[in-house]
């Protein structure tokens, strides 16, 4: 299930290494126990060792019978709220028009349906590693979708230098070499087009305070949490321009319901999983659901408070995540 442990960085191949945290799969109780590490000289967080592909693909796939807790997943799904989407796509705005779009990573292409109505008359396609987003191009999502990863030699060649914008939204965590998968995307704008990021920012004070708890770190599916420096670093090697950067826009309003739905998940009785040899009882089971419910208002409480501090948060190092717009040379780097 996992790979050799890694005895140094994987962004900057220092050897000094701290332990951040170790943790279970806090979403779904699924058996294991997960290592993330950060590199004091550069600050990329990771998790170490790292699961194979056969790991990875067993903590992502969907199961029969497979316990959710709805607060948790309710608090998750502010990633993708449309709000969120609307304001990603209208900070393209001033730009202009682009004739074509690539959305990496797009999963059903709720994105790019969204941000279709900024941009009516511009051609969106999409990759994703799973079938999905040949759904979302049935549905008229997308006109073009490839499955697999952007740095697939096929992929990466067919779709080189053929956008005038890419985006990368909360994708780089879940990818196995983040810094390659920067690149291929580079590859895919054209000169003089831009490059959307967002991703998430483990120098947040949130992810500090509160350890294992802090609902970003959601182990074991993100291998990787990048700081922004490391990011701006990658484009400007390759002479972008940066345009607009900052935790403003990146900042999700959710620690607080996050930490809060995970810890009442975990006070109450452990729930009945498809791994667990012996199934609760069903008082057990009954238990828990009702004391989900009743604990619900204490998740809505917190997010209350994290949309109200929210404003506030944005400007300091509390922000959770990031964005950064960036240019591609018309000639490019050597």
């Amino acid at each position: 299930m996992h790979e050799p442990r890694r005895a140094d960085c994987p962004w900057c191949g220092s050897a000094r290494l701290r332990n951040r945290l170790r943790t279970g799969d806090l979403r779904q109780h699924r058996p294991g126990l997960f290592t993330v590490d950060v590199c004091e000289d550069c600050g990329h967080t990771f998790q170490n060792p790292r699961l194979t592909a056969e790991g990875l693909a067993f903590y992502q796939r969907a199961v029969r019978g497979a316990p959710r807790d709805p607060a948790t997943e309710w608090v998750l799904g502010l990633y993708a709220a449309p709000r969120r989407r609307r304001a990603a796509a209208r900070a393209m705005l001033r730009f202009g028009e682009p004739e074509s779009w690539l959305d990496v990573g797009t999963g059903h292409a709720r994105f790019p349906a969204t941000a279709r109505e900024f941009f009516p008359y511009t051609a969106f396609d999409g990759t994703d590693l799973t079938a999905r987003v040949e759904r979302a191009r049935g549905l008229g999502r997308v006109e073009e979708a490839h499955v697999g990863p952007l740095t697939h030699p096929r992929i990466r060649a067919r779709l080189a230098g053929r956008y005038d914008v890419v985006s990368v939204l909360h994708h780089l965590e879940h990818t196995t070499d983040p810094r390659a998968e920067l690149h291929a995307a580079l590859d895919a704008v054209r000169p003089g087009g831009h490059l959307l990021v967002e991703t998430l920012d483990p120098g947040c004070l949130f992810a500090a305070l509160f350890g294992r708890w802090w609902l970003p770190h959601d182990q074991p599916r993100r291998l990787h949490l990048l700081p922004p420096r490391n990011l701006r670093a990658v484009l400007e090697e390759r002479g972008c321009v940066i345009v607009a950067a900052g935790r403003r826009a990146g900042h999700v309003p959710h620690d607080l319901a996050g930490a809060t739905a995970l810890a009442l998940s975990h006070a109450l009785p452990a729930p009945d999983t498809p791994w667990r040899a012996v199934p609760p009882a069903p008082f057990h089971r009954q238990l828990r659901a009702a004391l989900l419910r009743a604990g619900t208002p204490l998740v809505a409480g917190a997010l209350v408070a994290d949309l109200a501090l929210a404003p506030l948060l944005r400007h300091t190092p509390f922000a959770n995540g990031h964005r950064i717009i960036a240019r591609k040379p018309v000639r490019t780097a050597r």
